[in-house]
This record gives structure tokens, sequence and C-alpha cells, in this order.
């Protein structure tokens, strides 16, 4: 197993009340495997790539749980020995790269810092070596490039320079958080035939987090859904795609465009929206929004269990595998 988390959750302790984003979650990466986490806006996706390498901002922080990557539980390292692992074992692309790039930086040298701090090249060295990753990620020119600054590349090539910084440390698992977010779809598909053609040269793991569900679907092996800091269901991608049992999941794939459906064919939307997280209703939060919902709903909160073969699901409506 390349990653293991094990019951994380992390809060973030405001003067209104305590802030849970994630609430107790638990999967695995394997070495190769593309995982996807799926899910609303404001669900606590992003804070469980932050969580998973210590970078929550204050005043949040992982509260317990266990991660652990080739074995090595990181939320017990010191954090000289946890930077190590950011960039040389696990990567990662952040939410718009327009702002996670430093504007007062080059490209080429930005990501030759990744190069000497992880691998030990020398300056020299790491600066041809950046212009060859920044060639493998697609961009044109990439000599020129590397000595451009981010406002001087256009969104695909910001997105792409992002890509070959975490790539850079030749990183076994690579976090892609919205890599496509801000994107359009031609942009959007050369990003994701990216992704893939990475993974397959480097044989690493990807974890990819997006509200895209299509699009995470076609990437990913297995998924994951989360909904208020909650995992609400996982199964592997055609299993989960074909026979979705959370109302939540169903939700989410109806509201799917259809090509070729025509103009005059309605979108199914999931009434009301995702609930304030410092004021969760009681029982199943998703309740308010099904409706399948009842009495038991409202009361108690289902647990994530086992209701088919490496199929799980968060739902008293859903029957549980004997």
């Amino acid at each position: 197993m390349l990653l293991s988390v094990r019951d994380l959750r992390s809060a973030f302790f405001l003067d209104e009340g305590e802030l849970w984003a994630v609430n107790g979650i638990s999967f695995d990466v394997d070495a190769g495997e593309t995982v996807g986490l799926v899910g609303e806006s404001g669900c606590g996706k992003t804070i469980v790539a932050l969580s998973i390498l210590d970078l929550i901002p204050y005043p949040g922080r992982v509260v317990s749980g266990r991660v652990s990557f080739e074995g090595r539980d990181l939320l017990s390292l010191p954090p000289e020995e946890m930077r190590k692992v950011r960039g040389a074992g696990i990567g990662i692309v952040f939410q718009e790269a327009a702002a996670a790039l430093n504007p007062v930086y080059r490209i080429g040298d930005q990501i030759a810092d990744v190069i000497r701090l992880h691998r030990g090249l020398n300056k020299h060295d790491a600066r041809r070596e950046a212009v060859q990753v920044l060639g493998a990620m697609g961009i044109p020119e990439p000599e020129k490039r590397a000595r451009s600054y981010p406002f001087e590349l256009s969104g695909g090539m910001k997105q792409r320079a992002m890509i070959a910084i975490a790539m850079a440390g030749r990183p076994k698992l690579l976090i892609a958080d919205e890599p496509t977010t801000a994107l359009d779809l031609t942009v959007q598909a050369e990003i994701t035939d990216l992704l893939q053609h990475i993974q397959d040269e480097y044989r690493m793991a990807i974890l990819i987090i997006s509200h895209d569900l299509e699009l995470v679907a076609e990437m990913a092996d297995r998924m994951m859904v989360m909904y208020t800091g909650r995992l609400v269901e996982t199964a592997d991608t055609n299993v989960l795609v074909a026979d979705p049992k959370h109302p939540y999941t169903q939700g989410l794939l109806a509201a799917i465009p259809v090509l070729g459906a025509g103009s005059d064919t309605p979108l199914e939307g999931i009434r009301g929206a995702v609930p304030d997280l410092l004021d969760l209703p009681s029982g199943c939060t998703f309740h308010p929004r099904c409706g399948l919902a009842d009495d038991e709903c409202e009361l108690e909160l289902p647990p994530l269990e086992d209701v088919a073969y490496r199929h799980q699901c968060a739902c008293h409506k859903v029957r549980v595998a004997s």
C-alpha cells in the first residue's frame, strides 16, 4: 500500500465555532493506481489533500487520524522530514495555478528549486533539467518558457507549469486538486491526457480531486464521493457509475449533461445546497436534500458500510451486504 489514510479528522477553530472539514475519512491508494475524490464545492475535498501533506492553514489543523505513506506515519514526522516527503514522495498540483505560482520568479527557476532540493543537482544541471521537464509537460519552446514569468503564460501553460513543478521531484504519488478548473474544454482534455501520460511514463499513483464527476470517471480506477466532510460512497469507477447507491451520488450523475440530448432536455439538479459546516443538520447531513429521507435519516448518522463487493455506502435506505 502506497498511501493509507485512517479516520482522518481536520478542523478549523473559529470564533464562530469548530468547523470539521474532514470528519473521519479512511481510504487507500495503491502504487500506480488512480483514485478520484468527488463532491460539490465546500464538501472538504481540498482539506483532505492539505491534511495529507500537513499544509492546512491556520486556524485549521489535523486533529486525529493516521496518514501512512510507504509505511511512514506522516503526521508524526518532524517538519524537516515532512518537507522531504513533499515533492519527492508526494507532489501536489494546487487549485488555480495562477495563484499557486510565484509571480516574481521565472518558471524555470521555480522548477529548478524543486530539483535542487529533492534530487541534489547543482544550479546549472537543475536549470537544464527544468527545461526538460517543461518539454515533457508538452510546453512548446521550453527553453523560452523557462525564462518566462507566470503572467506571460496562458491558463493552460500555467497549469502545465504547475504540473511540472509537482513532477520535478519525481514523486510516487501526485495529488491533483481541481486540475482543470477555469480552463476551457479543449485545454481540460489536454490536461487530462497529460496526467494520464505522465502516470504511464513515471509509473506513479494519482489522487485526483474534483467537483467534475464525469472528468474523474474518465481517469480513476476507483472513486470516492464526499459530502460535508465524510465519505458517503466508494466503489470501483465502473460500478459506481453503473450502479450508484447513495442518493447524493445518483444526483451528481443525473446532473451530468448528455451529449446529443437536445437543448429542450432539462438537467436534473440536486435541490438545495451543501449546508454550512458550522451548522450541519442532525442525522444524515444529506437528508434535507434527499427525497428518500424519513425520521431515521433525520436522527441517526449512517455509517459507511459494505453494500456489495468493494462497494461502500453511507445511507439508511441501502441494504447492507451480508
